[in-house]
């Protein structure tokens, strides 16, 4: 063979060679991290306008993906917000609407809870089965409160879970030893956040030549509020340079089921101290200057650092979507699932850990406060890049969502099934894609009262830029125009019947449609019983008496 020849043959061979490497590269499953964080209101980042929480990673992440500014949790507590994720359904539809295993009746209710179901259903086709028949690996790390039954994630399609544990709440305390089977040998004083990263990113290590779905759900930033050591420190020294935020620290909040609209109202004698006032009126916490949930906002900012850097590291960057998203708002207002909670005012750090201004209530709420969430999206070399989408979008979305994205077609479960929308057009710019979303209404179902905020059972809807709240006790609705009124502060459904008549009966027709289970009349229930005015002793005041 001649020079010229052999120099041919070398050279044809290494062009089939590297076609054939990106052909392997290009054809290559994309891996999937849904990065979940319980109870991150929609204003705790740097990005979203914080200016006491330092989130550095997440700030520089949003300038990569799609940064969605009006994007929903299905449900504002923990249980169903997260069973919409895994499954594309609303609570309403699964029957899962409640934190499990959800809260007590008492006699001041005039309607009875709606009993949850306990689990996702093992009939369905949860996102991690379907990956899973398509090749890929799966695990959870971390939170997962949708079934206590010690085979729940394996049956819902996860190969590994860690911790084996499965309420919504670390087991008493975010240091180590944490008594949760599967993070045991920790060094004391180890922090949860930072071991939990610790473990996922070895399981990503050793599969990272297979297709992956890594569900990184931490606990943090949920009670119990306790940070880190050395950024407690940091975040009192901050606290202590810039000073106390300027005025009230807390406002009123009333249950409109009651009629009676307190927001704002001045706190007087009848509204000393922190619990339950008359016509079930609350304190809502107004600044972000709690030390200890700055710190645990901070930690779980630097392990957001970690997972990027490793997929770096890998050189898996290119090849792996990052899902980032909260699974209801901030908790401003404390858990008062124990009704005869009274918190003393040492504290309050540990009852309330964030602010939601400019919106309006927090977790267990159906304002604003309560369900929007900062939402980002990367997906490389398809995705858009450093783009903001005002699109409103829910929970329910991820699933069909996470499937388009790697070339998985999730009608064969049964479009009936499936309430969410997939987001690729989004993601990929298509302008009137995008714009149809934006027409299609979203629905909110709570039938059981709220541990946060003292709120009755009800229901929303949001259609463009209005949206309705129901309440379930008295029938009563309030309407709001969050293009014009983000923070619910000008009550239209008296202005606007019309409007109100259109939006109230999309919910019920909704309703009906998904088999939506309602609260009927509390055969307990005592005339005249105020909440906390039961008669009912108190528990303690710890926030795991009821959650």
């Amino acid at each position: 063979m001649t020079t010229m020849k052999r120099i041919f043959s070398c050279s044809l061979a290494i062009l089939i060679g590297s076609l054939a490497l990106h052909a392997q590269q290009t054809n290559k499953k994309m891996n999937v991290i849904f990065y979940l964080v319980d109870d991150l209101g929609w204003t705790d980042l740097g990005y979203e306008g914080s200016s006491f929480y330092e989130t550095p990673n997440i700030d520089s992440f949003s300038k990569v993906g799609v940064r969605f500014n009006q994007a929903y949790a299905a449900c504002h507590v923990c249980s169903p917000s997260r069973a919409s994720i895994l499954t594309g359904e609303y609570p309403a539809r699964l029957h899962l609407t409640d934190w499990l295993p959800g809260r007590k009746d008492f006699p001041f209710q005039k309607l009875q809870n709606v009993h949850s179901e306990q689990h996702l259903p093992y009939d369905g086709k949860t996102l991690p089965m379907v990956l899973k028949e398509h090749g890929y690996r799966t695990a959870i790390y971390g939170k997962w409160h949708l079934g206590e039954d010690p085979n729940s994630t394996s049956r819902q399609g996860f190969d590994v879970h860690v911790p084996d544990y499965n309420k919504g709440w670390p087991n008493g305390s975010y240091f180590s030893p944490y008594d949760m089977k599967g993070l045991e040998g920790g060094v004391k004083g180890e922090y949860l956040t930072d071991r939990l990263t610790s473990e996922a990113l070895k399981w990503v290590e050793q599969n990272k030549d297979h297709p992956f779905f890594l569900y990184l759900a931490h606990y943090a930033v949920h009670d119990p509020i306790q940070g880190r050591g050395d950024l407690v420190v940091k975040y009192e020294k901050k606290l202590a340079k810039t000073g106390k935020p300027k005025g009230a620290p807390f406002i009123l909040e009333g249950n409109p089921d009651d009629g009676v609209d307190v927001t704002g109202t001045a706190m007087d004698e009848a509204h000393k101290g922190f619990r339950v006032f008359p016509d079930r009126t609350v304190k809502i916490k107004q600044h972000q200057d709690n030390v200890q949930f700055a710190a645990m906002v901070d930690c779980m900012d630097e392990n957001f650092g970690r997972v990027m850097a490793k997929l770096k590291q890998l050189g898996l960057e290119d090849n792996t979507i990052v899902i980032f998203f909260s699974d209801n708002g901030g908790m401003s207002a404390a858990n008062f699932g124990n009704p005869a909670r009274n918190i003393q005012p040492v504290g309050l750090d540990k009852a309330y850990s964030t602010s939601n201004l400019p919106l309006r209530g927090g977790k267990g709420w159906m304002y604003e406060g309560g369900i929007r969430e900062p939402l980002l999206i990367y997906w490389p070399h398809h995705g858009e890049h450093g783009v903001t989408s005002d699109v409103p979008v829910v929970g329910t979305d991820f699933y069909s969502t996470i499937l388009d994205m790697v070339g998985i077609d999730p009608s064969p479960r049964g479009l009936d099934g499936i309430d969410g929308k997939s987001l690729v057009p989004i993601l990929k710019g298509d302008k009137a894609a995008a714009d149809a979303l934006t027409k299609r209404p979203l629905f909110w179902h709570f039938p059981a009262y709220s541990n946060h905020g003292a709120q009755s059972p009800g229901g929303a809807v949001r259609l463009g830029d209005y949206k309705l709240i129901e309440y379930y006790e008295n029938n009563r609705v309030q309407l709001f125009n969050l293009k014009n009124d983000p923070g619910e502060q000008h009550d239209l459904s008296k202005t606007e019947p019309a409007k109100v008549t259109e939006l109230t009966g999309m919910l019920h027709d909704w309703r009906k449609k998904v088999n939506a289970q309602m609260p009927v009349p509390n055969p307990k229930y005592v005339e005249g019983s105020k909440w906390p005015g039961t008669g009912i002793k108190g528990e303690g005041d710890s926030p795991y008496d009821t959650h």
